[in-house]
């Protein structure tokens, strides 16, 4: 993460399991920092992390930190 004051933040909570779900999602999930379901995980809002939450984002919850 870049030292950057301004730059933006993003919370994204992990709502929904993984279980039955394609590994490609499965890997998004556990790349974006997850462990556990419920987990709230802080990101820079950049490009590749919106990319990444649009290919769960039927899992997950967004919310600008």
């Amino acid at each position: 993460m870049s030292n950057d004051q301004n730059s933006k933040m993003i919370q994204v909570t992990w709502k929904q399991s993984a279980i039955g779900r394609a590994k490609v999602q499965k890997a998004t999930i556990k790349a974006l920092g997850f462990t556990k379901l419920n987990q709230t995980v802080t990101k820079e809002d950049n490009p590749a992390i919106r990319g990444m939450i649009k290919k769960v984002h039927h899992l997950v919850e967004v919310k600008e930190a």
